[in-house]
């Protein structure tokens, strides 16, 4: 079944796509969760019409989303930890803290959009790589160094 998506769904989607879904999952999940709607031709041509209008106002939302992105490449995070003798870190670092770190630098970045490469979390003192997605396809990396609180 073909549905135009009305708001972002984890691995189908983003808003206004228009996917191809097994029928159960479009009928008895997205549809009523209002997360889709049935992609007739009506709909099509509304949707058409919406795009076309948004257009521009995606580059402009891309140009913001690429300059934040050069902004961002190659920027490192600084994160104090209490650390054992051995160099483990008591807890972990996630990205709820990284977003934090980089909120202090003046970018306001979602913990949601940050994921932290290789690992789900970070359970030693050094440096890491992290990605930060700043817009569908626009992302930037950038480095978490870990080190030990005094």
């Amino acid at each position: 079944m073909e549905i135009i998506l009305k708001q972002d769904v984890p691995n189908l989607g983003h808003k206004d796509d228009v996917v191809i879904v097994k029928n159960g999952y479009a009928v008895n999940y997205l549809i009523p969760q209002g997360m889709a709607i049935m992609a007739t031709s009506s709909a099509k041509k509304v949707h058409a019409e919406n795009m076309r209008q948004r257009a521009h106002k995606e580059a402009k939302i891309r140009e913001e989303a690429t300059a934040l992105a050069a902004k961002l490449e190659g920027v490192q995070v600084t994160l104090a930890t209490k650390v054992s003798s051995t160099g483990k870190i008591f807890g972990s670092v996630n990205n709820i803290q990284v977003a934090d770190a980089l909120a202090e630098k003046g970018f306001t970045i979602d913990r949601k959009n940050i994921t932290i490469t290789g690992e789900a979390s970070i359970k030693e003192v050094g440096i890491y790589d992290a990605v930060v997605k700043c817009h569908k396809e626009i992302k930037a990396n950038i480095k978490i160094e870990i080190v030990g609180e005094e």
